[in-house]
């Protein structure tokens, strides 16, 4: 029996057995099969091992101590150290890959008809994420976690009509008992999930959005005709979401436990790198702890040192983003998908990145400092001018045009000997500014160094030559010819790479029978636990990979165009 038809005759078992056809799950184009197109598989590959990893943990954390109780799970509970390292770094994986899904999904417009409600919940989804997120770190009861309450406790009590939630949120945690926070942390946990079917259930019914060179404007979605000349989700969709699955679990895995071997980080480096817990409040080292709230919260807890007022920083920021964010798709009303046919929402999403990297470094460097008026100008207005300057001249080509719109920069503008001396120029000021700025991190040296970088960036793009592709030429029949002999040559070159992918699967499944009997000899506790967990994430790592190979071998098509 050929490998072929015993991988085909599993495959249509699970099928018949399971009944995938009847199903309403979408197809999927050739050309999709990148891992940009599935972010939203990245995100729910975090969120299911964050679950399962969570649900592992509360078989044996005690609310009522919460720090003691984090203590025996690292030091008595076998692999309880592994857990916990990957739980909390498969929290802090979902959140970036929540952003860069969103942001991601934003400038190729996937928020527009008939996507509203599915960009709607993603947005919703995002801010739980980050709440609870917010409340599971402060489970671990060390002194950054119950610092960070208390910064969330004082926002709250803040506001004197809103005094009555502290208690319903927070319960007794200054006395260590987390019992009311946990309650909080599993109803956030599930109401993502809850909302997590509703988002997956629109996403099949509209399916992966359409490259803009086959639906340049909205509504982009295929029509059934086009669908079913797709790829059914069985197996090949099932096969690739697999693979980025495993490999998302063993990054998650395999890196905090990695990091668990460093000691001795950088203070302004713990709330990214170190994911042991910080002494508890009681302890006399808690004193040398500088406070910070958890990473994904610098930017908020900068903005309250910009004012006194308490409304007017929620408004600046969460209420005012979150109320575009989820107003963008009703706003934004033209059909255009192109980043710079929509050039003001598009400026929008660029300054909303950098503000929110910028304000995280700034809480980072100089946490709990308060800052003037004049300072959070000199840090903001900048990158605010750059883009407006980047937006309004930066140069478009509609496709098949010969004239380029808003002609204000030329190529040949920066062709010239003037324009490289400038470059010279831009570059010398950009080392000196990068030296600054990591010699003595402040806002005055990023605001510098900042807007510097960016117009060193857009220069040297513009410098760069551009590849001109030339026009076939001669009769039909040559063409015909030429057209046959570049399919074959591809076709012998895929299988070339075919036969190489094959044995990287058998190194790799030999690699990971290795590494698997090894895992066997490592303590189940103690320091030397986070080596079982280094070698699981490794062990996902490889396996993902071999799928992944496995699908490029069975799957991949010469000429994978776009329909």
């Amino acid at each position: 029996m050929s490998k072929e038809s015993l991988s085909s005759r599993v495959s249509n078992w699970f099928k018949d057995r399971l009944g995938l056809d009847d199903l309403p799950l979408f197809k999927t184009p050739d050309y999709m099969f990148h891992v940009n197109e599935w972010l939203g598989a990245l995100v729910a590959g975090a969120f299911f091992y964050t679950v399962i990893s969570g649900l592992i943990l509360l078989l044996y954390y005690n609310p009522e101590a919460g720090y003691d109780a984090t203590e025996t799970i690292i030091n008595t509970v076998p692999y309880g150290s592994v857990f916990l390292y990957s739980h909390l770094y498969g929290s802090y994986a979902m959140i970036i890959l929540a952003y860069i899904h969103m942001f991601r999904n934003y400038f190729t417009g996937a928020y527009k008809k008939p996507r509203e409600l599915l960009w709607i919940f993603g947005v919703l989804m995002l801010v739980l994420t980050l709440g609870a997120s917010f409340l599971g770190y402060s489970l671990i009861g060390d002194v950054l976690a119950t610092s960070a309450v208390d910064v969330g406790a004082g926002i709250i009590s803040s506001v004197p009509q809103l005094s009555f939630l502290l208690p319903v949120l927070f319960g007794n945690y200054d006395s260590g008992d987390f019992t009311r926070v946990l309650a909080w942390h599993i109803i956030l946990v599930a109401l993502i999930g809850f909302l997590f079917v509703f988002h997956l259930l629109m996403a099949e019914r509209y399916g992966m959005m359409p490259s803009r060179k086959v639906k340049p404007k909205a509504p982009a979605v295929y029509t059934k005709e086009e669908d079913q000349k797709f790829n059914p989700w069985w197996p090949r969709n099932f096969v690739y979401m697999m693979s980025l699955i495993f490999l998302t679990w063993g990054f998650i895995i395999a890196i905090p436990n990695a990091l668990a071997y460093l000691n001795g980080l950088p203070q302004e480096l713990d709330p990214f790198l170190n994911p042991k817990p910080a002494p508890p409040p009681s302890s006399p080292l808690a004193a040398q702890v500088t406070t910070y709230p958890p990473w994904f919260f610098l930017f908020v807890y900068k903005i309250a040192d910009f004012t006194s007022d308490v409304i007017l920083f929620l408004l600046i920021g969460v209420i005012i983003p979150l109320v575009y964010l989820l107003l963008v798709p009703f706003i934004d009303r033209t059909d255009e998908l192109h980043p710079l046919k929509r050039r003001v929402f598009t400026g929008i999403g660029i300054l909303m990145i950098t503000y929110l990297v910028q304000t995280s470094i700034w809480g980072d460097i100089q946490p709990g400092i308060q800052v003037s008026v004049a300072e959070q100008l000199l840090a903001y207005l900048p990158p605010a001018i750059i883009v407006a300057i980047g937006m309004a001249f930066l140069p478009y080509r509609e496709k098949g045009s010969t004239r380029t719109k808003v002609p204000m920069f030329k190529k040949a503008q920066f062709s010239s000997p003037i324009a490289v001396l400038l470059f010279m120029i831009l570059a010398m000021l950009m080392a000196g500014a990068a030296t600054l700025f990591l010699a003595s991190p402040s806002p005055l040296s990023a605001a510098i160094f900042l807007p510097i970088l960016s117009l060193f960036v857009f220069y040297a793009k513009a410098l760069t030559p551009v590849a001109i592709k030339s026009m076939p030429q001669g009769g039909s029949s040559a063409s015909d010819r030429t057209s046959e002999t570049v399919n074959s040559t591809d076709a012998i070159k895929l299988e070339r790479k075919k036969r190489i992918a094959t044995y990287m699967i058998g190194v790799l499944l030999i690699m990971s029978a290795i590494i698997a009997a090894d895992m066997w000899t490592i303590p189940s506790t103690g320091f030397e636990s986070n080596m079982w967990g280094i070698d699981l994430g490794l062990l996902f790592i490889m396996l993902g990979e071999a799928i992944s190979l496995y699908h490029y071998v069975v799957y991949k098509k010469p000429n994978e165009s776009y329909e």
